[in-house]
């Protein structure tokens, strides 16, 4: 049986989230989605709170990744330990707070999700994620669909995920950059890909934050005030996979773009 799952680019902002609460349900309708995962830690700009949190799920979402910010809010720590539908990168210290990858139910059987994070670029401190993929996928016991959400700077250590987990996984896909690249597609062995997703948030932005106080920041400005989510319209960016539920090979995979 083929199977559709969406995942959603980087949430930024309270307005993000709201646009995502707003066009999630309906994303799923007209794209038959089963399974929807969605990387919310930009939902506060440097992190996710427990209410957004709760908002992402309340929206549609079956799982929410994060990436470099997990931590950026401190009230979502002991949330991370309560709640198995967050997920931060596996490859993070083991004294970390929640955990990295999970297997979820489905009306098509099991799920496995795993969040991990890049090294190159990101100065870190994570784990090696090709020896942390490696490790999870001895683990994952029954679930023949496995998703990998790859939270990382540099394009070619994202593509080469993707080759190293080619056959093995059902899709991987990049977020972190917050622009939606145009290489959707399914790997040599069925494995579907994208390098980023996109984001869902501010569409007359820079990644999401006020032009000009990124434009500020660029020119040297010594205030390093915290980042502002943009006004103005918003832009949901994604991905479709359509997946092969007994196998757990990817058949097809799309971009999407939906905006205000």
């Amino acid at each position: 049986m083929l199977v559709n799952i969406l995942a959603v680019g980087d949430v930024v902002g309270n307005c993000g989230v709201e646009f995502l609460s707003e066009k999630l349900r309906t994303v799923r309708k007209e794209q038959n989605i089963a399974f929807a995962v969605v990387n919310g830690e930009n939902a506060s700009m440097s992190g996710l709170t427990p209410r957004q949190a709760d908002d992402i799920l309340a929206a549609g979402a079956d799982v929410i990744t994060l990436g470099n910010h997990s931590f950026g809010r401190q009230n979502i720590l002991p949330y991370l330990d309560e709640c198995p539908y967050i997920l931060r990168p596996a490859n993070l210290s083991p004294l970390s707070a929640g955990r990295g990858w999970g297997i979820f139910d489905s009306a098509f059987g099991p799920v496995c999700v795993v969040s991990l994070i890049g090294r190159c670029g990101m100065d870190f401190g994570a784990d090696n994620p090709f020896f942390a993929a490696d490790d999870i996928l001895r683990r994952r016991e029954n679930a023949a669909v496995t998703l990998v959400d790859f939270h990382a700077e540099a394009t070619s250590e994202k593509a080469a995920m993707a080759f190293h987990l080619d056959g093995r996984v059902s899709a991987v896909w990049g977020t972190h950059t917050h622009v939606q690249t145009s290489d959707a597609g399914i790997f040599p062995k069925g494995t579907g890909f994208i390098t980023d997703l996109g984001m869902t948030g501010p569409a007359v932005s820079v990644l999401g934050v006020r032009p000009e106080q990124s434009v500020a920041r660029f020119l040297g400005d010594p205030a390093r005030r915290p980042y502002e989510p943009a006004d103005g319209p918003c832009k949901l960016e994604a991905a479709v996979f359509s997946v092969d539920s007994a196998t757990g090979l990817c058949q097809s995979a799309k971009a999407i773009r939906i905006p205000s």
